[in-house]
């Protein structure tokens, strides 16, 4: 049995090269209307199958093939019979795994190149034969696997873009994640929906009936508290599990004493209004501010907000227990506004980067006594 993944429509998986163009790879998948999912190059065959994707697409990354220490992909991986396109250095990485060839020739090429369609293609149907595209790579792929026909050169690279349709295997040098390449949302597009038959049935709206459910079945009859700073984040995550578990929701407003003017009011007053939630609000200003006081490193900042926000919340988790009495439900709950980027840049949990610990994800405190509500950890903000 596979393992679930945080939705029911099955994910393309972006493998993470140790670059940030994984976020934006993901993106553009969804974008196409496909659920997309990031994965550190450290995950194993395994792991990635039981994600049970029905794509996946290798990132570029700041590195060379060559290199001690190189970011390796599980050669296994391509063993899973699953559609799969690489990019940049993830071309490479499939080029060589396959038995191609990459060289250093010194003939790097960064920024916008022309590129020459040589046959369109699954991966380059409906292209200009003659177009610009974004590259950024020193080595290059020398020799196409055994197997593989060659679609694309540039007048440095022979081998800019192939493909192997029998096995849907896929690469392209350049960028086609980025703006700059005319046609590379049509790349992606063509790779999910031409090679790996993929239709465009996900849009973020079909999260909310898929939450509500998921949050009822995780709540069940307990007591939640709500982290409510004001901002979209918490206001639709409060507002998502409101509308699955009701009264047992109560939302939790901490005024730490860094606040736009007038936000704790408009809190107060408009969202509660709008929703029709129980709203407390915590005064924390003095105990945050001495905290915070004299600490300069931001990472730092960050662990003292995320430890001071629980402490808030465990002080009404206590108060209302005390209120309650022998209602018989403990508060066990608590609902964050934790987004997609967060997680990812707080290292994912699995290996990749850690760009900076979000006070939510990395900052939280070891001895946490509730569990986390998070409907929006698989969405980008935009998303939201």
């Amino acid at each position: 049995m596979t393992e679930q993944t945080e939705t029911s429509q099955r994910p393309v998986l972006v493998v993470d090269f140790g670059a940030q163009y994984a976020q934006l790879i993901a993106r553009r998948v969804r974008e196409a209307g496909v659920y997309s999912e990031i994965v550190p190059h450290t995950a194993t065959a395994d792991e990635i199958a039981a994600k049970n994707p029905v794509g996946i697409i290798l990132s570029g990354g700041p590195s060379s093939v060559y290199e001690d220490g190189a970011p390796r992909l599980d050669e296994r991986v391509f063993e899973l019979d699953v559609p799969t396109l690489g990019i940049c250095y993830g071309f490479q990485v499939m080029a060589q795994a396959l038995g191609g060839e990459v060289a250093n020739t010194g003939l790097r090429e960064y920024g916008a190149t022309d590129a020459t369609v040589v046959t369109e293609g699954t991966l380059l149907e409906g292209q200009p034969v003659e177009q610009n595209v974004w590259m950024s790579h020193g080595d290059q792929v020398s020799r196409a696997p055994e197997g593989f026909e060659v679609l694309a050169r540039t007048a440095h690279t022979p081998v800019a873009a192939f493909a192997n349709d029998a096995r849907r295997f896929y690469g392209v040098q350049w960028h086609p994640e980025v703006k700059h390449t005319d046609h590379g949302q049509r790349v992606i597009e063509n790779f999910l929906h031409k090679a790996a038959g993929l239709p465009a049935d996900w849009n973020s709206g079909n999260v909310i009936a898929e939450q509500v459910a998921r949050i009822r079945e995780q709540v069940g009859t307990g007591r939640v508290l709500s982290a409510l700073s004001g901002g979209v984040d918490s206001a639709v995550s409060t507002a998502l599990v409101h509308e699955a578990v009701g009264d047992q929701l109560v939302a939790v407003f901490v005024d730490h004493g860094l606040l736009r003017k007038g936000e704790r009011e408009q809190v107060e007053n408009d969202y509660v209004a709008s929703t029709g939630v129980r709203l407390i609000t915590v005064d924390a200003r003095e105990t945050f501010l001495n905290a915070l006081a004299g600490v300069s490193d931001p990472e730092e900042k960050r662990k003292i907000i995320g430890r001071e926000f629980i402490r808030a919340f465990e002080k009404v988790q206590a108060d209302l227990v005390a209120e309650a009495k022998a209602d018989g439900e403990p508060i066990r709950f608590l609902v964050q506004g934790t987004l997609y980027p967060d997680v990812v840049e707080s290292g994912g949990g699995t290996g990749t980067a850690n760009i900076k610990s979000h006070h939510n994800v990395g900052g939280l405190p070891e001895d946490l006594q509730f569990e986390l509500v998070e409907p929006l950890r698989t969405l980008f903000k935009d998303e939201v």
